[in-house]
C-alpha cells in the first residue's frame, strides 16, 4: 500500500525559526544515530519514520558515520525516501554531517576540504538525494585552518549540494570564528548542534549558547536525555550492554551509572511526577524552555518512546520554583562534557 501522510500532521507540532534565518524546524526532530543501523529492517524503521512525519516531525538528522556500520543509517533513510517519502521531499528537512571517522586513511575524518566535499558526495549517493537541506561540520578540527573548513561548507551551498550549513560540537570561541568566516563567504551558519541536557550544561558554562543568541544561530540539542540516562531506565535496573554511546558516556563509571547520576535522575523523576509528565518529557521540556533552542533531537527505538517524547510539547512552561528544584536535583550529577579535540 502506498504511504499517504496524515492530513492533520501539522496541527499539533510547533515550529521554531533557526536563529535569524528563514528556516523553521519542528520543536522535536528525529535523530538517526545508533538506532537505525544495519540491524534495523525497513518495516521497523518506516513504522517510526512515518509516525514521526505524521506527528509533524519534518526534520530527520543524520551523519555520514551513523549506523552501525557507518553509512547504514543514510542508506536506510534513502530507501524510505525513495519508496515512501519521495512525494513529500519538499516538506522534509534532511541533514547530514562530516568530521568524525568514516573511512581509512588521512582523509576519512576531521575538517579538510577533501574530507567534507568527498563525504557530502558519498552521503548524497547513500541518501539518493540531489541535495541535503543542512550540512554540518561535525566537529572542530584544531589541525586544519578553520577558513578551509568553512570555505568547504560554503562551496557545498554554492554547488547546490546543501541549502544551509551548520556546525556541531564547536565551543564558544570556535563558534564565533566559524560564524565570522561563513558570513564573509555569504553563507552564515543557521544551526549549531551541541549536546545539551539538564545533566550536561556545557553550552551554558562555556557561553556557547549566549554566542549563538548574539550571532543569530539556532541551536538544535542532541542527547537531551543524556544518552538515555534521563529516560530513567538505568535507575530501574536497565542493562548497560548496548547502551547508546556507552564508550564515551560521561555519566558512566566503568560499566555502571555513577551513584550521583542515579540520585539526580531520582530527583528529576519526582519533579516529573508532580508535573504530570514522564521523566523523558520533563527532560525534553527543560531543554526546550530556552528561547535560543530551535529543536531537540530525540533518538527512539520504539513507537511507544516516540509518542511519549512528543508528549513533552503539551507542557513546556516552568515555574521558577520548578527550575530551582531541577537545578538542586541535578547538581550532584552534573557533567560538563565540553567537546575535546
Amino acid at each position: 500500500m502506498t504511504y499517504q501522510a496524515a492530513p492533520a500532521r501539522y496541527e499539533t507540532m510547533s515550529y521554531r525559526r533557526a536563529g535569524r534565518s528563514g528556516l523553521k524546524l519542528p520543536a522535536i526532530s528525529l535523530g538517526l544515530w545508533q538506532n537505525f543501523g544495519g540491524t534495523r529492517d525497513y518495516p521497523g524503521a518506516f513504522e517510526i519514520f512515518s509516525a514521526a512525519f505524521d506527528a509533524g516531525i519534518t526534520h530527520f538528522d543524520l551523519a555520514n558515520n551513523y549506523g552501525p556500520p557507518p553509512g547504514a543509517a543514510e542508506e536506510l533513510f534513502g530507501q524510505v525516501m525513495a519508496r515512501d517519502f519521495r512525494p513529500y521531499r519538499d516538506e522534509i528537512l534532511v541533514s547530514s554531517k562530516a568530521g568524525y571517522r568514516m573511512w581509512d586513511g588521512p582523509y576519512g575524518e576531521w575538517g579538510s576540504r577533501k574530507n567534507l566535499v568527498a563525504s557530502c558526495d558519498q552521503s548524497l549517493k547513500r541518501l539518493g538525494l540531489d541535495y541535503v537541506d543542512i550540512f554540518y561540520s561535525h566537529r572542530y578540527d584544531p589541525d586544519t585552518p578553520l577558513e578551509e573548513t568553512m570555505e568547504a561548507l560554503a562551496s557545498l551551498v554554492r554547488q547546490g549540494k546543501a541549502l544551509y550549513v551548520g556546525i556541531s560540537n564547536y565551543p564558544e570561541a570556535e563558534t564565533r570564528a566559524a560564524h565570522r568566516l561563513l558570513t564573509a563567504f555569504g553563507v552564515p551558519p543557521v544551526l549549531h548542534q551541541p549536546s545539551y541536557s539538564a545533566l550536561n550544561r556545557w553550552i551554558e558554562n562555556d557561553h556557547t549558547i549566549d554566542a549563538c543568541a548574539e550571532l543569530g544561530i539556532g541551536i538544535i540539542a542532541f542527547s537531551p536525555l543524556a544518552q538515555g540516562v534521563l529516560s530513567g531506565k538505568y535507575n530501574r535496573g536497565g542493562n548497560l550492554v548496548g547502551a547508546r554511546g556507552i564508550s564515551n558516556n560521561p555519566f558512566l563509571d566503568a560499566a555502571r551509572i555513577k551513584p550521583e547520576t542515579l540520585a539526580a535522575v531520582d530527583g528529576m523523576a519526582e519533579i516529573a511526577r508532580a508535573r504530570g509528565q514522564s521523566l523523558p518529557q520533563l527532560a525534553l521540556a527543560w531543554v526546550l524552555r530556552r528561547p535560543e533552542l530551535t529543536s531537540a533531537l530525540i533518538g527512539v527505538r520504539t513507537l511507544e518512546q516516540l509518542h511519549d517524547n512528543l508528549g513533552a510539547l503539551k507542557n513546556l512552561d516552568f515555574a521558577p520554583e520548578e527550575l530551582a528544584a531541577i537545578d538542586a536535583a541535578c547538581a550532584p550529577g552534573l557533567s560538563d562534557s565540553k567537546p575535546r579535540f
